[in-house]
């Protein structure tokens, strides 16, 4: 089953550069029409603003840009760069421009628009879209530093830890890797802890 990254919510953020504000929003996208929707959106409420920059890419190949008369490669393709080197896709993003007097240069646009998209994106969360297992699993408090080890290796998303005579956590474990996940499980602790499997399926998981 295919794995890919999305936005995992709406986010905002402000980057200030020599008085020029710089206002990106990010948003999780299915389809070209909806991030049409928010570009015409935010054109229409930031209409006095200099520029309104756009960039977005969906999982059916789309991708656009746009500088909005900005120089030519200092907006639009910097600001698509940032969600092409983090891999998101089904993302839009508008970055309004409020000029603040001060020319900042080729090099300095670049960097704006592409701190002010990173900054969005950050607010906005990564949701990875995979085929899941869960798991749950019982330690002791001796074996748990191992065990939790053992869990960040595999990038595995804790759901609940509960601390009682001995430790339950119920974690989710991508599919492709639950097998060797199972395997380490049980070379780390002599075959003394199992893995149970408490159901699979295809979702969305935060997880940044």
């Amino acid at each position: 089953m295919e794995t890919y990254l999305i936005p995992a919510a709406f986010g905002e953020a402000e980057f200030i550069e020599k008085r020029s504000r710089f206002i990106g929003r990010v948003w999780p996208v299915q389809t070209e029409d909806e991030a049409l929707s928010h570009i015409t959106d935010m054109r229409k409420k930031h209409y006095d603003a200099a520029h309104n920059v756009y960039a977005y890419i969906l999982r059916d190949g789309a991708m656009r840009y746009s500088d909005d008369g900005e120089p030519g490669g200092t907006s639009g393709q910097p600001t698509l760069n940032v969600f092409r080197a983090e891999e998101i896709t089904n993302v839009c993003c508008v970055i309004t421009r409020y000029f603040g007097g001060t020319l900042l240069g080729a090099g300095g646009l670049v960097r704006a628009y592409s701190a002010t998209a990173k900054l969005a994106l950050d607010a906005a969360g990564i949701t990875q879209m995979s085929q899941w297992k869960s798991f749950s699993i019982g330690c002791s408090y001796a074996q748990f530093e191992k065990v939790k080890r053992l869990l960040d290796s595999f990038a595995a998303v804790i759901e609940s830890t509960d601390y009682g005579a001995d430790i339950s956590i119920n974690v989710l474990i991508i599919e492709d890797g639950a097998l060797s996940f199972q395997a380490e499980l049980t070379q780390l602790s002599a075959g003394s802890i199992i893995a149970h499997v408490t159901g699979e399926s295809f979702r969305g998981v935060q997880i940044r």
